[in-house]
């Protein structure tokens, strides 16, 4: 009988050695994955987690900033179109007072 347990001893020995080696291959085999990965990533040109939430918290500041622009210019646009007496350019009335003038100076003149 005992050596019957000796043979088990050493089974298990042999067992927990192996399951030792396979624990460091497995070790190595994720760290090559690992770095492979991360090469394979940084040859894609993706940007980290934190880069990405800073753009999309910019885009979002501008999308709000735009929204409000927007709805000044149609509030204004609004308001120009309400106006009930349009405004009319100083030249054109200097031009129509000139006319009127020359048309009178020659009326006299005549």
């Amino acid at each position: 009988m005992q050596t019957t347990g000796r043979l088990f001893d050493d089974i298990a020995r042999v067992a927990s050695g192996a399951a030792g080696a396979l624990s460091g291959v497995r070790d190595e085999v994720e760290a090559l994955v690992k770095h492979r990965m991360e090469r394979i990533l940084a040859d894609m040109d993706l940007v980290p987690r934190d880069e990405f939430e800073a753009v999309k918290e910019v885009a979002a500041t501008a999308r709000a900033e735009q929204e409000k622009l927007e709805k000044r210019v149609t509030a204004l646009e609004a308001a120009l179109a309400g106006e009930t007496t349009p405004r009319k350019p100083a030249k054109k009335a200097t031009a129509r007072k000139s006319a009127s003038k020359s048309a009178k100076e020659s009326q006299q003149d005549g």
